[in-house]
Protein backbone atom coordinates (compact mmCIF):
# COMPACT_ATOMS: atom_id res chain seq x y z
CA UNK A 1 0.00 0.00 0.00
CA UNK A 2 1.11 3.40 -0.95
CA UNK A 3 -1.02 5.44 1.06
CA UNK A 4 -4.02 5.63 3.29
CA UNK A 5 -4.16 8.95 3.17
CA UNK A 6 -3.41 12.13 0.54
CA UNK A 7 -1.11 14.84 1.74
CA UNK A 8 -3.90 17.45 2.06
CA UNK A 9 -6.67 15.72 3.92
CA UNK A 10 -5.11 15.09 7.78
CA UNK A 11 -6.37 17.59 10.03
CA UNK A 12 -6.71 17.97 14.14
CA UNK A 13 -9.28 15.12 14.01
CA UNK A 14 -6.75 12.51 12.97
CA UNK A 15 -4.19 12.56 15.88
CA UNK A 16 -3.10 9.28 16.91
CA UNK A 17 -3.91 7.49 13.85
CA UNK A 18 -0.85 5.26 11.94
CA UNK A 19 -1.01 6.80 8.10
CA UNK A 20 0.97 6.13 4.94
CA UNK A 21 2.06 8.71 2.69
CA UNK A 22 3.94 8.92 -1.22
CA UNK A 23 4.73 12.09 -2.31
CA UNK A 24 8.07 14.61 -3.35
CA UNK A 25 9.82 16.28 -0.90
CA UNK A 26 9.15 20.18 -1.13
CA UNK A 27 11.48 21.28 1.68
CA UNK A 28 14.30 19.55 4.04
CA UNK A 29 14.82 21.55 7.02
CA UNK A 30 17.78 19.46 9.41
CA UNK A 31 18.05 21.25 12.79
CA UNK A 32 20.54 19.06 14.36
CA UNK A 33 18.79 16.71 16.09
CA UNK A 34 15.61 16.78 14.67
CA UNK A 35 14.77 16.55 10.57
CA UNK A 36 12.04 18.02 9.16
CA UNK A 37 10.36 17.62 5.65
CA UNK A 38 7.44 18.52 3.35
CA UNK A 39 6.07 15.88 1.52
CA UNK A 40 3.95 16.92 -1.24
CA UNK A 41 1.77 15.66 -3.70
CA UNK A 42 -1.57 16.48 -5.66
CA UNK A 43 -3.94 17.08 -2.68
CA UNK A 44 -1.29 19.28 -0.51
CA UNK A 45 1.76 19.23 1.72
CA UNK A 46 2.18 17.21 5.50
CA UNK A 47 4.93 17.96 7.48
CA UNK A 48 6.83 15.18 8.27
CA UNK A 49 9.25 14.98 11.32
CA UNK A 50 11.45 12.42 12.67
CA UNK A 51 14.97 11.92 14.61
CA UNK A 52 18.01 12.14 12.92
CA UNK A 53 19.54 9.05 13.69
CA UNK A 54 16.61 7.50 12.01
CA UNK A 55 17.40 9.26 8.69
CA UNK A 56 20.48 6.96 7.29
CA UNK A 57 19.99 7.66 4.05
CA UNK A 58 20.80 10.60 1.76
CA UNK A 59 17.50 12.25 0.99
CA UNK A 60 17.26 15.71 -1.68
CA UNK A 61 14.28 17.82 -3.22
CA UNK A 62 11.76 16.20 -5.76
CA UNK A 63 12.72 12.63 -4.29
CA UNK A 64 9.39 10.59 -4.40
CA UNK A 65 9.13 9.24 -1.07
CA UNK A 66 6.88 6.74 0.93
CA UNK A 67 6.60 7.25 5.39
CA UNK A 68 4.65 5.40 7.86
CA UNK A 69 3.99 7.02 11.13
CA UNK A 70 1.73 8.44 13.81
CA UNK A 71 0.15 11.62 13.26
CA UNK A 72 0.88 13.98 16.11
CA UNK A 73 -0.34 18.10 16.98
CA UNK A 74 2.11 20.53 15.93
CA UNK A 75 3.81 22.98 17.99
CA UNK A 76 4.88 25.84 15.50
CA UNK A 77 1.23 25.68 13.57
CA UNK A 78 0.88 26.42 10.27
CA UNK A 79 -2.99 28.29 9.71
CA UNK A 80 -2.30 28.89 5.91
CA UNK A 81 -2.79 25.16 4.85
CA UNK A 82 -5.39 22.32 6.07
CA UNK A 83 -2.88 20.34 7.52
CA UNK A 84 -1.03 23.26 8.92
CA UNK A 85 -1.72 21.70 12.87
CA UNK A 86 -0.49 18.69 12.64
CA UNK A 87 2.60 16.44 11.57
CA UNK A 88 3.45 12.89 11.24
CA UNK A 89 6.17 11.44 13.58
CA UNK A 90 7.53 9.14 11.32
CA UNK A 91 8.43 5.05 12.08
CA UNK A 92 9.93 4.20 8.86
CA UNK A 93 10.69 5.91 5.28
CA UNK A 94 11.44 4.33 1.94
CA UNK A 95 12.59 6.21 -0.99
CA UNK A 96 10.27 5.38 -4.11
CA UNK A 97 12.39 6.87 -6.87
CA UNK A 98 14.81 9.39 -7.01
CA UNK A 99 15.39 12.94 -8.23
CA UNK A 100 18.44 14.71 -10.61
CA UNK A 101 18.60 18.01 -9.10
CA UNK A 102 15.79 20.25 -10.25
CA UNK A 103 16.37 23.04 -12.70
CA UNK A 104 14.02 25.61 -11.18
CA UNK A 105 12.25 26.01 -7.99
CA UNK A 106 8.90 23.75 -7.57
CA UNK A 107 7.60 26.92 -5.90
CA UNK A 108 4.31 29.05 -6.13
CA UNK A 109 6.28 31.62 -7.26
CA UNK A 110 9.43 30.14 -9.35
CA UNK A 111 12.80 31.59 -10.38
CA UNK A 112 12.03 29.76 -13.42
CA UNK A 113 11.76 31.54 -17.13
CA UNK A 114 9.45 30.48 -19.30
CA UNK A 115 11.58 28.81 -21.55
CA UNK A 116 13.48 26.61 -19.04
CA UNK A 117 9.63 25.80 -17.40
CA UNK A 118 8.45 24.69 -20.92
CA UNK A 119 11.37 22.72 -21.46
CA UNK A 120 10.45 20.60 -17.84
CA UNK A 121 7.11 21.28 -18.23
CA UNK A 122 6.36 18.00 -16.39
CA UNK A 123 8.53 19.59 -13.39
CA UNK A 124 6.39 22.89 -13.97
CA UNK A 125 3.05 21.03 -13.38
CA UNK A 126 3.64 20.15 -9.68
CA UNK A 127 3.37 23.91 -9.04
CA UNK A 128 0.20 24.54 -7.33
CA UNK A 129 -0.08 28.02 -10.23
CA UNK A 130 -0.48 25.88 -12.54
CA UNK A 131 -2.41 22.21 -11.05
CA UNK A 132 -4.80 25.22 -10.21
CA UNK A 133 -5.39 26.41 -13.69
CA UNK A 134 -5.67 22.95 -14.67
CA UNK A 135 -7.94 22.04 -12.39
CA UNK A 136 -9.89 25.13 -12.91
CA UNK A 137 -10.12 24.40 -16.53
CA UNK A 138 -11.53 20.96 -15.95
CA UNK A 139 -14.48 22.67 -14.07
CA UNK A 140 -15.12 24.87 -16.47
CA UNK A 141 -15.38 22.44 -19.35
CA UNK A 142 -17.08 20.34 -16.64
CA UNK A 143 -19.72 23.24 -16.23
CA UNK A 144 -20.14 23.75 -19.52
CA UNK A 145 -21.06 20.23 -20.35
CA UNK A 146 -23.83 20.29 -17.63
CA UNK A 147 -24.68 23.73 -18.29
CA UNK A 148 -25.88 23.44 -22.38
CA UNK A 149 -26.77 19.65 -22.10
CA UNK A 150 -29.53 20.69 -19.16
CA UNK A 151 -30.64 23.35 -22.48
CA UNK A 152 -30.65 21.06 -25.04
CA UNK A 153 -27.77 20.92 -26.26
CA UNK A 154 -25.90 17.56 -28.05
CA UNK A 155 -22.18 17.44 -27.67
CA UNK A 156 -21.11 15.65 -30.77
CA UNK A 157 -17.48 15.45 -32.60
CA UNK A 158 -16.53 16.60 -35.64
CA UNK A 159 -13.53 15.77 -37.62
CA UNK A 160 -10.23 17.12 -37.23
CA UNK A 161 -8.67 16.25 -40.78
CA UNK A 162 -10.53 17.92 -43.43
CA UNK A 163 -9.59 19.64 -46.32
CA UNK A 164 -8.17 22.82 -46.52
CA UNK A 165 -10.81 25.87 -46.64
CA UNK A 166 -10.17 29.74 -47.24
CA UNK A 167 -11.09 30.44 -43.84
CA UNK A 168 -8.87 33.60 -42.72
CA UNK A 169 -5.99 31.95 -41.52
CA UNK A 170 -3.57 29.30 -43.02
CA UNK A 171 -3.93 25.59 -42.66
CA UNK A 172 -1.43 22.93 -41.41
CA UNK A 173 -1.77 20.52 -44.07
CA UNK A 174 -1.24 16.84 -43.76
CA UNK A 175 0.33 14.52 -46.32
CA UNK A 176 -1.92 11.48 -47.37
CA UNK A 177 0.32 8.46 -47.36
CA UNK A 178 -2.41 6.07 -49.43
CA UNK A 179 -3.53 9.09 -51.91
CA UNK A 180 -0.67 10.05 -53.69
CA UNK A 181 -0.02 13.72 -53.91
CA UNK A 182 -3.10 14.40 -51.98
CA UNK A 183 -3.54 16.48 -48.70
CA UNK A 184 -5.43 16.61 -45.81
CA UNK A 185 -5.91 19.95 -43.44
CA UNK A 186 -6.10 20.25 -39.74
CA UNK A 187 -9.41 21.67 -38.77
CA UNK A 188 -9.45 25.76 -38.03
CA UNK A 189 -13.04 25.63 -36.70
CA UNK A 190 -15.94 22.61 -37.04
CA UNK A 191 -17.68 25.06 -38.80
CA UNK A 192 -18.60 23.96 -42.01
CA UNK A 193 -19.61 20.47 -40.05
CA UNK A 194 -21.51 21.91 -37.23
CA UNK A 195 -23.67 23.50 -39.94
CA UNK A 196 -24.36 20.68 -41.62
CA UNK A 197 -24.96 19.08 -38.27
CA UNK A 198 -28.11 21.82 -38.56
CA UNK A 199 -28.90 20.70 -42.13
CA UNK A 200 -29.33 16.80 -40.44
CA UNK A 201 -31.73 18.55 -38.16
CA UNK A 202 -30.13 18.31 -35.06
CA UNK A 203 -31.56 21.05 -32.93
CA UNK A 204 -28.11 22.29 -31.16
CA UNK A 205 -24.69 21.36 -30.93
CA UNK A 206 -22.14 21.85 -28.91
CA UNK A 207 -18.10 20.63 -28.87
CA UNK A 208 -15.09 21.58 -26.40
CA UNK A 209 -12.97 20.99 -29.80
CA UNK A 210 -8.97 21.64 -30.22
CA UNK A 211 -9.25 23.62 -33.72
CA UNK A 212 -5.47 24.49 -35.61
CA UNK A 213 -4.38 27.81 -37.63
CA UNK A 214 -0.46 27.99 -39.26
CA UNK A 215 -0.03 31.51 -37.75
CA UNK A 216 2.16 33.32 -35.21
CA UNK A 217 1.63 32.39 -31.74
CA UNK A 218 1.87 35.18 -29.08
CA UNK A 219 0.42 35.32 -25.53
CA UNK A 220 -2.73 35.52 -25.89
CA UNK A 221 -2.89 33.22 -28.92
CA UNK A 222 -1.75 29.45 -29.90
CA UNK A 223 -1.68 27.67 -33.29
CA UNK A 224 -3.26 24.79 -31.65
CA UNK A 225 -6.37 26.30 -28.67
CA UNK A 226 -9.49 24.95 -27.45
CA UNK A 227 -12.92 26.16 -28.54
CA UNK A 228 -16.35 26.09 -27.14
CA UNK A 229 -18.02 25.69 -30.23
CA UNK A 230 -21.95 25.81 -30.42
CA UNK A 231 -24.50 26.14 -33.38
CA UNK A 232 -28.63 26.37 -32.80
CA UNK A 233 -31.50 25.70 -35.29
CA UNK A 234 -34.46 28.58 -36.19
CA UNK A 235 -32.78 31.54 -34.36
CA UNK A 236 -31.98 35.29 -34.84
CA UNK A 237 -29.37 37.20 -33.78
CA UNK A 238 -30.87 38.20 -30.27
CA UNK A 239 -31.74 34.90 -29.73
CA UNK A 240 -28.26 33.12 -29.29
CA UNK A 241 -27.32 37.00 -27.60
CA UNK A 242 -29.97 36.22 -24.95
CA UNK A 243 -29.20 32.90 -24.60
CA UNK A 244 -25.27 32.60 -24.29
CA UNK A 245 -25.17 35.64 -21.86
CA UNK A 246 -27.16 33.23 -19.59
CA UNK A 247 -24.37 30.83 -20.35
CA UNK A 248 -21.59 33.29 -19.80
CA UNK A 249 -23.00 34.98 -16.76
CA UNK A 250 -23.47 31.31 -15.11
CA UNK A 251 -19.83 30.67 -15.35
CA UNK A 252 -18.69 34.16 -13.83
CA UNK A 253 -21.22 33.16 -10.68
CA UNK A 254 -20.19 29.75 -10.65
CA UNK A 255 -16.56 29.79 -11.05
CA UNK A 256 -16.04 33.09 -9.57
CA UNK A 257 -19.13 34.20 -7.62
CA UNK A 258 -18.97 37.30 -9.66
CA UNK A 259 -22.83 38.77 -10.86
CA UNK A 260 -22.10 40.49 -14.11
CA UNK A 261 -24.24 43.60 -15.15
CA UNK A 262 -26.86 43.05 -18.48
CA UNK A 263 -24.46 43.20 -21.69
CA UNK A 264 -24.89 46.85 -23.48
CA UNK A 265 -24.67 45.85 -27.53
CA UNK A 266 -23.76 48.61 -29.65
CA UNK A 267 -22.66 48.08 -33.40
CA UNK A 268 -19.19 47.15 -34.56
CA UNK A 269 -19.62 51.33 -36.52
CA UNK A 270 -20.45 52.85 -33.28
CA UNK A 271 -17.60 51.20 -31.58
CA UNK A 272 -15.21 52.43 -34.10
CA UNK A 273 -16.60 55.94 -33.84
CA UNK A 274 -16.83 55.62 -29.88
CA UNK A 275 -13.62 53.98 -28.97
CA UNK A 276 -11.49 53.76 -32.08
CA UNK A 277 -11.96 49.80 -31.81
CA UNK A 278 -13.81 46.87 -32.02
CA UNK A 279 -12.80 45.44 -28.90
CA UNK A 280 -13.69 48.50 -26.68
CA UNK A 281 -12.75 48.48 -22.98
CA UNK A 282 -15.36 49.73 -21.37
CA UNK A 283 -14.36 49.44 -17.38
CA UNK A 284 -13.49 53.20 -17.85
CA UNK A 285 -15.58 56.14 -19.93
CA UNK A 286 -13.27 58.14 -21.82
CA UNK A 287 -15.62 57.72 -25.13
CA UNK A 288 -14.66 60.26 -28.33
CA UNK A 289 -16.14 63.44 -28.79
CA UNK A 290 -15.96 64.47 -32.59
CA UNK A 291 -15.06 68.21 -33.00
CA UNK A 292 -15.31 68.75 -36.65
CA UNK A 293 -18.24 71.07 -36.43
CA UNK A 294 -16.11 73.13 -33.74
CA UNK A 295 -13.25 74.05 -35.92
CA UNK A 296 -14.95 74.52 -38.62
CA UNK A 297 -16.66 77.21 -36.91
CA UNK A 298 -13.81 79.08 -34.85
CA UNK A 299 -11.61 78.46 -38.34
CA UNK A 300 -8.67 77.37 -36.51
CA UNK A 301 -6.52 76.69 -39.02
CA UNK A 302 -4.02 74.14 -38.08
CA UNK A 303 -6.94 71.34 -37.49
CA UNK A 304 -10.19 72.71 -40.57
CA UNK A 305 -8.07 71.25 -43.07
CA UNK A 306 -8.46 67.54 -41.43
CA UNK A 307 -10.74 65.22 -42.11
CA UNK A 308 -11.22 64.37 -38.32
CA UNK A 309 -11.08 66.14 -35.26
CA UNK A 310 -11.74 63.84 -32.50
CA UNK A 311 -10.91 64.05 -28.30
CA UNK A 312 -11.71 62.04 -25.31
CA UNK A 313 -11.93 63.86 -21.48
CA UNK A 314 -9.80 62.30 -18.58
CA UNK A 315 -11.18 63.71 -15.69
CA UNK A 316 -9.76 64.74 -12.63
CA UNK A 317 -6.04 64.62 -13.17
CA UNK A 318 -4.81 67.66 -12.24
CA UNK A 319 -0.58 68.63 -12.36
CA UNK A 320 0.42 65.79 -14.00
CA UNK A 321 1.02 67.53 -17.32
CA UNK A 322 5.22 66.25 -16.72
CA UNK A 323 3.98 62.83 -16.70
CA UNK A 324 2.01 63.31 -19.89
CA UNK A 325 4.73 64.49 -21.72
CA UNK A 326 6.70 61.27 -20.46
CA UNK A 327 3.85 58.62 -21.55
CA UNK A 328 2.90 60.72 -25.28
CA UNK A 329 7.11 60.10 -26.14
CA UNK A 330 6.30 56.82 -26.43
CA UNK A 331 3.42 57.63 -29.08
CA UNK A 332 5.19 58.04 -32.78
CA UNK A 333 2.30 59.50 -34.16
CA UNK A 334 2.04 63.14 -33.01
CA UNK A 335 -0.94 64.24 -34.81
CA UNK A 336 -2.49 64.91 -31.31
CA UNK A 337 -2.38 67.41 -28.88
CA UNK A 338 -3.27 67.85 -25.22
CA UNK A 339 -5.10 70.38 -22.71
CA UNK A 340 -4.86 70.17 -18.91
CA UNK A 341 -7.96 72.17 -17.66
CA UNK A 342 -6.40 73.50 -13.73
CA UNK A 343 -7.90 74.14 -10.80
CA UNK A 344 -7.86 77.46 -11.08
CA UNK A 345 -9.46 77.89 -14.49
CA UNK A 346 -5.98 78.80 -16.93
CA UNK A 347 -4.86 76.12 -18.93
CA UNK A 348 -1.15 74.29 -19.82
CA UNK A 349 -1.40 72.88 -23.38
CA UNK A 350 0.90 71.34 -26.17
CA UNK A 351 1.10 73.15 -29.77
CA UNK A 352 1.35 77.29 -27.93
CA UNK A 353 1.10 78.56 -31.07
CA UNK A 354 -2.09 77.58 -32.28
CA UNK A 355 -4.41 77.91 -29.66
CA UNK A 356 -6.30 81.22 -28.14
CA UNK A 357 -8.21 81.46 -24.52
CA UNK A 358 -11.21 82.07 -26.61
CA UNK A 359 -10.66 78.50 -28.66
CA UNK A 360 -10.19 76.92 -25.14
CA UNK A 361 -13.18 78.22 -23.62
CA UNK A 362 -15.63 76.45 -26.19
CA UNK A 363 -13.44 73.28 -26.03
CA UNK A 364 -14.40 73.08 -22.37
CA UNK A 365 -18.11 73.92 -23.04
CA UNK A 366 -18.21 70.75 -25.61
CA UNK A 367 -16.72 68.61 -23.38
CA UNK A 368 -18.20 69.87 -19.94
CA UNK A 369 -15.00 69.78 -18.83
CA UNK A 370 -14.41 70.94 -15.12
CA UNK A 371 -11.27 72.44 -13.36
CA UNK A 372 -8.70 69.21 -13.13
CA UNK A 373 -9.54 67.55 -16.38
CA UNK A 374 -7.07 66.58 -19.43
CA UNK A 375 -8.66 66.87 -22.66
CA UNK A 376 -6.42 64.93 -25.70
CA UNK A 377 -7.36 65.82 -29.18
CA UNK A 378 -6.25 63.84 -32.46
CA UNK A 379 -6.94 64.84 -36.09
CA UNK A 380 -5.50 63.84 -39.27
CA UNK A 381 -7.38 60.60 -41.77
CA UNK A 382 -10.40 59.51 -40.46
CA UNK A 383 -9.72 55.50 -39.61
CA UNK A 384 -6.06 56.31 -38.45
CA UNK A 385 -6.75 58.87 -36.48
CA UNK A 386 -9.74 56.98 -34.60
CA UNK A 387 -7.22 54.05 -34.37
CA UNK A 388 -4.36 56.12 -32.47
CA UNK A 389 -7.05 57.89 -30.29
CA UNK A 390 -8.49 54.57 -29.49
CA UNK A 391 -4.36 53.62 -28.46
CA UNK A 392 -4.19 56.40 -26.70
CA UNK A 393 -7.46 56.30 -24.47
CA UNK A 394 -6.14 52.60 -23.47
CA UNK A 395 -2.87 53.80 -22.46
CA UNK A 396 -3.85 56.69 -20.57
CA UNK A 397 -5.91 54.28 -18.67
CA UNK A 398 -3.44 51.92 -17.81
CA UNK A 399 -0.69 54.69 -17.16
CA UNK A 400 -2.90 56.91 -14.77
CA UNK A 401 -4.64 53.33 -13.21
CA UNK A 402 -8.24 54.19 -14.25
CA UNK A 403 -9.19 50.49 -14.35
CA UNK A 404 -10.84 48.70 -12.27
CA UNK A 405 -9.00 44.90 -12.22
CA UNK A 406 -11.22 43.91 -10.05
CA UNK A 407 -14.69 44.25 -12.57
CA UNK A 408 -15.76 42.33 -15.50
CA UNK A 409 -17.71 44.78 -17.88
CA UNK A 410 -18.85 42.42 -21.05
CA UNK A 411 -20.69 43.94 -24.37
CA UNK A 412 -21.89 42.32 -27.67
CA UNK A 413 -20.26 43.91 -30.64
CA UNK A 414 -23.07 43.60 -33.72
CA UNK A 415 -23.25 44.38 -37.42
CA UNK A 416 -20.02 44.00 -38.27
CA UNK A 417 -18.59 44.68 -41.85
CA UNK A 418 -19.48 41.73 -44.16
CA UNK A 419 -16.83 41.89 -46.34
CA UNK A 420 -12.92 44.41 -46.22
CA UNK A 421 -11.14 44.94 -49.06
CA UNK A 422 -7.85 42.90 -49.31
CA UNK A 423 -5.79 45.61 -51.75
CA UNK A 424 -2.91 43.29 -52.16
CA UNK A 425 -5.05 40.90 -54.11
CA UNK A 426 -7.52 43.32 -55.41
CA UNK A 427 -10.11 41.06 -53.97
CA UNK A 428 -12.72 41.11 -50.98
CA UNK A 429 -12.27 38.83 -47.69
CA UNK A 430 -14.74 37.96 -45.18
CA UNK A 431 -14.64 39.90 -41.85
CA UNK A 432 -15.94 36.39 -40.02
CA UNK A 433 -15.87 33.83 -42.60
CA UNK A 434 -17.61 33.18 -46.01
CA UNK A 435 -20.92 31.69 -44.23
CA UNK A 436 -21.78 34.61 -42.16
CA UNK A 437 -25.33 36.16 -43.49
CA UNK A 438 -26.05 39.21 -44.32
CA UNK A 439 -28.91 41.71 -42.53
CA UNK A 440 -31.61 41.16 -44.65
CA UNK A 441 -32.54 44.97 -45.74
CA UNK A 442 -28.54 45.35 -46.79
CA UNK A 443 -29.21 42.19 -49.07
CA UNK A 444 -29.54 44.70 -52.04
CA UNK A 445 -26.11 45.68 -52.46
CA UNK A 446 -24.72 42.38 -52.95
CA UNK A 447 -24.37 42.70 -56.68
CA UNK A 448 -23.47 47.00 -56.79
CA UNK A 449 -21.98 47.42 -53.05
CA UNK A 450 -20.82 44.81 -51.17
CA UNK A 451 -17.97 46.64 -48.77
CA UNK A 452 -21.40 48.48 -47.41
CA UNK A 453 -22.85 45.20 -46.08
CA UNK A 454 -23.53 45.00 -42.59
CA UNK A 455 -23.45 41.09 -41.20
CA UNK A 456 -25.63 39.15 -38.92
CA UNK A 457 -22.60 38.59 -36.66
CA UNK A 458 -21.89 39.36 -33.12
CA UNK A 459 -18.31 39.42 -30.50
CA UNK A 460 -18.12 39.28 -27.40
CA UNK A 461 -16.00 41.69 -25.32
CA UNK A 462 -14.74 41.58 -22.22
CA UNK A 463 -12.46 44.16 -20.94
CA UNK A 464 -11.00 44.96 -24.07
CA UNK A 465 -10.58 41.52 -25.37
CA UNK A 466 -12.25 39.35 -27.82
CA UNK A 467 -13.73 35.92 -25.93
CA UNK A 468 -16.13 34.79 -28.54
CA UNK A 469 -17.91 35.24 -31.84
CA UNK A 470 -20.33 34.14 -34.36
CA UNK A 471 -22.95 34.91 -36.91
CA UNK A 472 -26.69 34.04 -37.74
CA UNK A 473 -25.40 31.86 -41.37
CA UNK A 474 -26.51 31.49 -44.99
CA UNK A 475 -29.38 29.26 -45.37
CA UNK A 476 -30.10 30.54 -48.75
CA UNK A 477 -27.93 28.71 -52.21
CA UNK A 478 -27.89 31.31 -54.00
CA UNK A 479 -26.55 34.05 -51.62
CA UNK A 480 -24.10 31.69 -50.75
CA UNK A 481 -22.79 31.49 -54.22
CA UNK A 482 -22.62 35.62 -54.49
CA UNK A 483 -20.68 35.20 -51.55
CA UNK A 484 -17.77 33.00 -52.29
CA UNK A 485 -17.96 34.79 -56.23
CA UNK A 486 -17.03 38.61 -54.08
CA UNK A 487 -14.17 36.35 -52.00
CA UNK A 488 -12.64 35.57 -55.71
CA UNK A 489 -13.66 32.03 -55.84
CA UNK A 490 -14.14 30.40 -59.81
CA UNK A 491 -17.63 28.33 -59.87
CA UNK A 492 -15.16 25.30 -60.16
CA UNK A 493 -13.32 26.28 -57.62
CA UNK A 494 -17.08 26.61 -55.31
CA UNK A 495 -17.71 23.03 -56.66
CA UNK A 496 -14.02 21.90 -55.82
CA UNK A 497 -14.16 23.15 -52.70
CA UNK A 498 -17.79 23.33 -51.25
CA UNK A 499 -19.98 21.60 -53.54
CA UNK A 500 -21.27 19.28 -50.90
CA UNK A 501 -21.97 21.95 -48.70
CA UNK A 502 -23.88 23.47 -51.30
CA UNK A 503 -25.37 20.77 -52.61
CA UNK A 504 -26.78 20.23 -48.87
CA UNK A 505 -28.73 23.33 -49.51
CA UNK A 506 -31.11 22.36 -51.96
CA UNK A 507 -32.61 19.51 -49.00
CA UNK A 508 -34.78 22.51 -46.56
CA UNK A 509 -31.43 24.13 -45.00
CA UNK A 510 -32.92 25.57 -41.71
CA UNK A 511 -32.32 28.75 -40.61
CA UNK A 512 -29.59 28.79 -37.57
CA UNK A 513 -26.34 30.31 -36.09
CA UNK A 514 -23.84 29.71 -33.40
CA UNK A 515 -20.81 31.21 -31.62
CA UNK A 516 -17.65 29.87 -30.56
CA UNK A 517 -15.83 30.77 -27.27
CA UNK A 518 -11.96 30.57 -27.14
CA UNK A 519 -11.92 28.47 -23.43
CA UNK A 520 -7.48 29.22 -23.43
CA UNK A 521 -8.30 33.15 -23.76
CA UNK A 522 -11.57 33.30 -21.73
CA UNK A 523 -9.49 31.48 -18.42
CA UNK A 524 -6.77 33.53 -18.99
CA UNK A 525 -9.26 37.13 -18.57
CA UNK A 526 -11.16 35.23 -15.74
CA UNK A 527 -7.93 34.56 -13.21
CA UNK A 528 -6.84 38.26 -14.30
CA UNK A 529 -3.39 36.23 -15.87
CA UNK A 530 -1.34 37.43 -18.77
CA UNK A 531 -0.42 34.38 -20.82
CA UNK A 532 -2.69 31.68 -21.66
CA UNK A 533 0.20 29.22 -21.60
CA UNK A 534 -0.28 29.20 -17.85
CA UNK A 535 -3.98 27.39 -18.79
CA UNK A 536 -2.65 24.37 -21.15
CA UNK A 537 -1.17 21.48 -19.75
CA UNK A 538 1.64 21.12 -22.86
CA UNK A 539 1.56 24.90 -24.33
CA UNK A 540 3.93 25.83 -27.64
CA UNK A 541 5.91 28.76 -27.57
CA UNK A 542 5.44 32.62 -29.05
CA UNK A 543 7.43 30.43 -32.20
CA UNK A 544 5.04 27.55 -32.02
CA UNK A 545 7.53 25.54 -30.86
CA UNK A 546 7.28 22.65 -28.15
CA UNK A 547 9.98 23.09 -25.77
CA UNK A 548 9.84 19.81 -24.45
CA UNK A 549 9.37 17.27 -26.77
CA UNK A 550 11.95 19.33 -29.33
CA UNK A 551 8.63 19.33 -32.30
CA UNK A 552 8.63 20.55 -34.87
CA UNK A 553 11.56 18.13 -35.78
CA UNK A 554 12.79 16.75 -39.46
CA UNK A 555 11.67 13.30 -40.67
CA UNK A 556 13.68 10.98 -42.24
CA UNK A 557 14.05 10.68 -45.80
CA UNK A 558 12.53 7.19 -45.37
CA UNK A 559 9.41 8.75 -44.15
CA UNK A 560 9.61 11.62 -46.66
CA UNK A 561 9.63 8.88 -49.21
CA UNK A 562 6.83 7.10 -47.37
CA UNK A 563 4.52 10.72 -47.78
CA UNK A 564 5.58 11.04 -51.14
CA UNK A 565 7.29 13.80 -50.27
CA UNK A 566 11.02 12.99 -52.14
Amino acid sequence: MYRTHNCGELCKKDIGKEVILSGWIQKIRNLGSLFFIDIRDYFGITQLIFPKERVNISLGKEFLIKVIGKVVERLSKNYNIYTGEIEILVSHLEILNYSSPIPFSIENKTDGNEEIRMRYRYLDLRRNPIKNNLILRHDIALETRNFLSKNGFLEIETPILINETPEGARSFVVPSRTHVGKFYALSQSPQLFKQLLMIGGIDKYFQIVKCFRDEDARSDRQIEFTQIDCEMSFVEVNDVLIFFEHFVKHLFKKMKNIQLDPFPCISYYDAIKMYGTDSPDIRFDMSFIELNDLVQKKNINFLKEQELVIGIKVTKCNNIHDKINFFLKKIKNKNFLWIQYLLDKTFLYSKQNFMNKEFLKILVKRFQAKPGDLLFISFGKKRKTREILGKIRLEIAHYLNLINYKIFKPLWIIDLPLFEWEEKFKRYKAVHHPFTSPKEEDIHLLEKSPEHIRSKSYDLIINGIEIGGGSIRIHNKNIQNIIFKHLGLSTKEIESKFGFFIKAFEYGTPPHGGIAFGLDRFMNLLEGNDNIKNFIAFPKNNYGQDMMINAPSFLKDEKLKELHLR
